[in-house]
């Protein structure tokens, strides 16, 4: 064979999928789904029944994740739909920069600088508050298909 060794790069997903297929009849109400190549969170959930030509259709309508944006989709219930990896990661929030970014520790102990703060006003502003008044506050990042966003927060402080 060859002499020579082979060094792979560990990127930590190992190539993982952003997605995985699952069948459009058993997506349910809160469960996740792809629809425009945007990852969506199922809001509502209907099933017509077969025709006169074949398949049962699920309409779906559901609010995309990261932009809140409404989207409707209509699959037979027969075939794939992709469902995308969700991921919710809790961060230490260190520090807020000016121009809009967040330092978070991982649990690791290394910081992550590559996060905006939230689009969401309400959340802004608790956020902001909260780390005026040097409150010790853990952020919620959710993951997928390769956004980031953070989606919600908790005060952890020794009170």
């Amino acid at each position: 064979m060859s002499d020579e060794e082979h060094h792979f790069e560990s990127k930590g997903d190992a190539g993982a999928s952003k997605t995985f297929p699952q069948q459009a009849g058993t997506i349910r109400k809160n469960g996740y789904i792809v629809i425009k190549n945007r990852p969506c969170k199922v809001v509502e959930v209907s099933t017509s029944k077969t025709g006169k030509h074949g398949h049962a259709k699920c309409h779906f309508v559901a609010i995309d994740i990261f932009n809140g944006k409404k989207l409707e989709d209509i699959v037979p219930s027969s075939h794939n739909s992709d469902v995308p990896h969700v991921t919710r990661t809790d961060y230490q929030l260190i520090d807020i920069s000016e121009d809009g970014f967040v330092s978070l520790l991982t649990d690791s102990g290394e910081t992550k600088d590559d996060l905006r703060l939230p689009t969401d006003e309400s959340l802004l502003k608790q956020i902001r508050e909260g780390f005026a008044e040097g409150k010790d506050l853990v952020v919620s990042v959710m993951c997928s298909m390769g956004e980031e966003q953070i989606c919600g927060l908790k005060d952890i402080g020794k009170n």
